[in-house]
């Protein structure tokens, strides 16, 4: 028996005891160390070991850890950073940290390998909604697995610190039920090999695009963003103001887009303008309301409302209050902007500006986009309404009116919101890690930009590049390339999807220090997110044990493809990374592959057949194809695989002439 499991019985007896009291002493004691610093935390071995605070202006800190005691001074702020000489993995360990008359002592802290784990709800997502939950929870007794959960929060500058209480929590059957079953699986199948504590940090936001997790210094450098990036940067002061520029730049998009009337003006408190209905007097998902063009819409609706005030109400200060929407709206109130918001049932609340309102009719014009499943103003409508800053408030229950927008183009999101905006979760949730060493990034993250899946690429090079400036130049990066959904296609498609998994094939392909996880043979055509988070764990976890730890003999992923090429037979493809031999299963030959022309506008499917370490395509539109393509669809089969049983993922690659290739 090893020694980290020698001692596993005795951590978690000590962690038990320790308890209550420990939590009755961190509550009395002063707080030098940053949260990130708490009983039971994970540090990063074998790495300098920087450790920082907030004491007083110009004060003397003293940090003792592991026989080793540094000293350093609090700037004009208090802020102070210290640094220890690089640890092996062990522990338990305590971090005393004096300045002045005042001591901190954090206990139970385990030298090991700390992960960072990220992304939208696919990494976030629980164990207790993953596979045989039940079992797995009861199970989950694992004290050299530390969890760290870094609190939603969304802000428009970078914070120093997290937006609500944070702790290190050994990993117990009350503590994993809750947390990333994709994160917990993989640090539960990588102790099989790498016997040493882990340390996760949770870090994920369902719904979140890859813009919103980088900072706002990369995304001027990536481009194209300096306007949007100018209004979240006067949002931080008079947002306001900011909103009123960002809901001009929504009307220009809307009467720029295709197909756009020039007279049409939805926001304006016009009660002639024609396309209104009545809308149900309880309003909710629109999926409900029994009208046909709604039943499985995805789009934006526009709601419209008025109500009457006195003078009196009119000059009074005034929040616009709504119920919750699904899931984003743009809101204006007399035909001025006063606020959108992000949120699957989030109520709003947007302050009015002074003179906004008047006596008589006043109107309220609501454009909400809805891109998953139910999608709407909540009712009744008399949960929508102005309160007044005496506390009165009016209600917004005359009849709504609805129209469908027309079109399938998708709006510019304002740059503030939480998860679709610009930096928000960057500043809110990983800006607060500072530099807490880490031995390596997981993201799973790229559902919500398949909207525009071939700018994917460039936004996850700037997120990794950005990163790694926090983190370390070199710090591995695992990218989980998305898992299927959807229903298979009948003939060649286009796919946001698709694009999204080949920029991160590319992106991963193109780096020495990145690894691509497949996992489009484990999704779900009914759910997005599939449930089968155990598997995922292992394809994480072997992963890492060939990019961190440098196990050669083992590939990263299943097979991978390494070029195309016209031959006398047809195309024939070569595939690395194969352990034994490319196999494939429920047909005679592989499935899934297509042939197009360079632009990707005529595709068709191709006969395939395996030979040896190659596929060979053949088709009468061979020749003179200039694309080959596999699984490109949103919920394609997939049914190439090796001997291991590791699945090849999903590619598009330009076929060169064999003259070339040789």
């Amino acid at each position: 028996m090893s020694g980290i499991r020698q001692w596993r019985a005795a951590v978690l007896a000590a962690v038990l005891a320790f308890g209550a009291n420990s939590l009755s002493a961190q509550e009395s004691m002063p707080v030098l160390l940053h949260p990130l610093f708490q009983d039971h935390a994970v540090l990063q071995r074998d790495q300098p070991l920087p450790v920082w605070g907030q004491a007083g202006p110009g004060e003397t800190i003293s940090v003792a850890f592991a026989r080793q005691t540094v000293s350093t001074r609090a700037d004009s702020e208090g802020r102070w950073q210290a640094t220890l000489q690089p640890i092996p993995a062990g522990g338990p360990y305590a971090l005393k940290v004096r300045a002045g008359h005042a001591t901190q002592t954090v206990r139970d802290l385990q030298m090991g390998d700390v992960w960072l784990c990220s992304g939208q709800s696919n990494m976030e997502l629980p164990v207790w909604r993953a596979l045989n939950a039940s079992s797995e929870i009861a199970s989950a007794t694992q004290p050299t697995i530390r969890l760290f959960t870094v609190p939603q929060a969304a802000a428009i500058t970078a914070q120093g610190s997290f937006s609500g209480t944070v702790a290190w929590l050994p990993a117990t059957p009350q503590t994993v039920r809750d947390f990333s079953a994709a994160c917990f699986y993989f640090a539960r199948e990588l102790q099989k090999t790498v016997d040493v504590p882990m340390g996760l940090i949770q870090a994920a936001w369902g719904g979140s695009r890859i813009e919103a997790w980088t900072s706002a210094q990369a995304l001027r450098r990536h481009g194209g963003m300096d306007q949007a990036l100018d209004v979240l940067a006067l949002y931080a002061h008079d947002p306001a103001e900011a909103r009123l520029q960002w809901g001009q730049r929504w009307q220009q998009w809307w009467l720029a887009r295709e197909d756009a009337v020039p007279s049409d003006t939805p926001w304006r408190p016009d009660p002639r303008s024609r396309g209104w209905h009545q809308a149900p007097a309880m309003l909710g998902a629109w999926e409900h309301w029994s009208v046909p063009a709604l039943a499985e819409y995805n789009g934006m609706v526009w709601y419209r409302s008025q109500l009457t005030l006195s003078a009196a109400q009119a000059a009074r200060g005034a929040t616009l209050e709504l119920g919750p929407v699904d899931e984003t709206d743009m809101t204006w109130v007399n035909g001025v902007t006063v606020g959108s918001q992000y949120g699957a049932g989030e109520a709003r609340s947007y302050p009015l500006p002074k003179g906004l309102l008047h006596a008589g009719s006043n109107t309220v014009v609501i454009n909400v986009l809805d891109t998953y499943g139910d999608g709407g103003l909540s009712g009744p409508a008399s949960a929508h309404g102005l309160r007044f800053d005496d506390g009165t408030r009016v209600g917004l229950d005359s009849p709504w009116q609805y129209r469908i927008a027309p079109g399938g183009q998708a709006p510019p999101l304002a740059p503030w919101h939480a998860a679709t905006g610009l930096s928000t979760l960057y500043n809110g949730m990983i800006a607060p890690l500072g530099s807490y060493g880490l031995r390596g990034m997981l993201w799973y993250q790229g559902e919500s930009n398949t909207g525009n899946g071939a700018a994917y690429a460039g936004l996850l090079r700037t997120l990794r590049d950005d990163w790694r400036s926090q983190f370390g130049t070199q710090m591995p990066l695992l990218v989980v390339q998305l898992a299927g959904y959807g229903l298979p296609p009948v003939a060649p498609v286009e796919s946001g999807w698709a694009q999204v998994r080949e920029a991160q094939r590319r992106v991963v392909a193109e780096d020495p220090h990145s690894a691509l996880v497949v996992a489009i043979d484990i999704g779900d055509a009914y759910d997005i997110h599939p449930p089968s988070k155990q598997e995922l764990g292992r394809r994480l976890a072997r992963a890492a044990r060939s990019l961190v730890y440098a196990e050669r003999a083992l590939a990263p992923s299943g097979p991978q493809v390494l070029a195309a090429t016209h031959m006398p037979e047809g195309v024939r493809i070569a595939f690395g990374d194969i352990t034994g031999k490319l196999v494939t299963t429920g047909a005679n030959g592989p499935i899934g592959f297509e042939l197009c022309d360079a632009d990707a506008r005529q595709c068709s499917y191709a006969d395939a057949s395996l030979d040896e370490r190659h596929v060979v395509l053949r088709s009468p539109q061979a020749n003179a194809a200039a694309l080959v393509r596999y699984c490109w669809a949103d919920g394609p089969v997939c049914t190439l695989r090796d001997s291991a049983g590791e699945p090849a993922g999903p590619f598009e690659l330009p076929i060169t002439d064999a003259e070339v290739a040789r």
